[in-house]
């Protein structure tokens, strides 16, 4: 073994860069912000995350009626109870000192297949685009059921999910394997900061990746296991892997970052950096139509042995129409997302999101505060 001194390298979030105006600007009138992902066409480029706090089938019924896209969590309270209100009253009443206990609690009961079908349909019956997600460990197991329900999208998701995984299992999830089996139904991976795994991950035939470890609000990953990539950077990685893949093979894999998502600069720095869509919960999770009940926990706080995350309370003070689209007096960039976004794209002549990719970025720590001391000594609201 040779020594060797580890090296570390820069990583920038959100609030250390910053979007360089065009040369050419256009009407904010004129952007199309849609993405594609398999045969469907959406024309805002949000998903809600698969969290039971933002996603039950009447929510994503919803968000599918207004362009975006909505993943509904395969292991949560909508596959574990019938009736999942009463369970949802119980961990809003819960006291901060013992939320996570009851999270844990309520999540001990198990998965019911039927219930995984059942929710489907009910989602598709409600004229949504029935999107859904489980970790690696259940996909083998409830795959088949949501293809025969009809699901249009399965994401496979987990705190860091690769191509390669060593393992006791006899013969571990084949994501090869799992994209054949689901034919026609398109795979989307996560999740991932990594040039080198996003590749491997594309390689073995899926259809999209998610990115990002630990950033969101209600992820305690970061603090727990001490891991992740701030969103800018690893958007940055992960779409250079997917542009390579692209040239070699001519087959484009959208990248979708996930996380640490808040206001709609948010959003446009997570395309200009190279996503062709965001994926986000908490501001999902303050809607007025969110599960909820005006808080919002990561999947991993119901762990039994290392709990990942925490239960927050996000209110509900807005409507979905009004995060998405406004109008609204706010001027934190916390609602009207998808007009943030067209204004942003404008100003920097670029039309489609493929046309925002190409959008310069500096680093710039100053930028939230400079010339802001007034702001900052009146700590103004939004």
């Amino acid at each position: 073994m040779t020594a060797e001194r580890k090296s570390l390298e820069r990583a920038w979030g959100f609030d250390d860069v910053a979007i360089v105006p065009g040369a050419v600007t256009t009407n904010p009138d004129l952007v199309e912000p849609a993405f594609t992902l398999g045969e469907h066409t959406f024309d805002v480029p949000i998903l809600a995350s698969a969290m039971d706090a933002v996603v039950d089938p009447s929510f994503a019924a919803t968000l599918t009626q207004a362009g975006g896209l909505a993943v509904l969590n395969l292991e949560g309270l909508q596959t574990r109870y019938e009736d999942p209100d009463a369970v949802l009253d119980e961990i809003a009443a819960a006291t901060l000192e013992h939320s996570t206990e009851i999270i844990q609690h309520v999540y001990s009961q198990p998965i019911r297949e039927d219930l995984v079908g059942q929710r489907v349909e009910e989602i598709r019956g409600r004229g949504g685009v029935a999107a859904v997600s489980a970790t690696p460990a259940n996909t083998k197991r409830l795959a088949p059921v949501v293809k025969d329900a009809g699901a249009s999208f399965f994401a496979v998701q987990s705190t860091v999910t690769t191509a390669r995984h060593v393992s006791r299992s006899l013969r571990g999830l084949q994501l090869d394997e799992l994209v054949e089996q689901l034919d026609p139904v398109p795979v989307l991976v996560g999740n991932t900061v990594d040039t080198g795994a996003a590749i491997e991950l594309m390689e073995t035939g899926i259809h999209a990746i998610l990115v990002g470890v630990g950033p969101g609000a209600a992820c305690t990953s970061r603090e727990v296991l001490g891991i992740g990539i701030p969103q800018v950077t690893a958007t940055l990685d992960t779409a250079y892997a997917r542009d390579q893949y692209f040239e070699r093979t001519g087959r484009y894999v959208p990248i979708i970052t996930d996380g640490g998502i808040r206001t709609g600069g948010d959003i446009s720095k997570s395309i200009c950096a190279g996503a062709d869509a965001v994926m986000i919960g908490s501001p999902f999770a303050a809607t007025k139509e969110a599960p909820g009940r005006g808080y919002h926990w990561g999947m991993a706080t119901p762990h039994a042995e290392l709990p990942r995350g925490v239960r927050v309370h996000v209110g509900q003070p807005r409507t979905l129409d009004t995060l998405l689209f406004g109008p609204t007096s706010r001027t934190d960039g916390t609602e009207n997302l998808v007009g943030a976004l067209r204004t942003s794209m404008a100003t920097c002549g670029a039309q489609t999101i493929a046309e925002f990719h190409a959008a310069r970025m500096v680093i710039a720590p100053s930028i939230k505060t400079e010339g802001k001391i007034y702001q900052l000594a009146q700590q103004m609201p939004g």
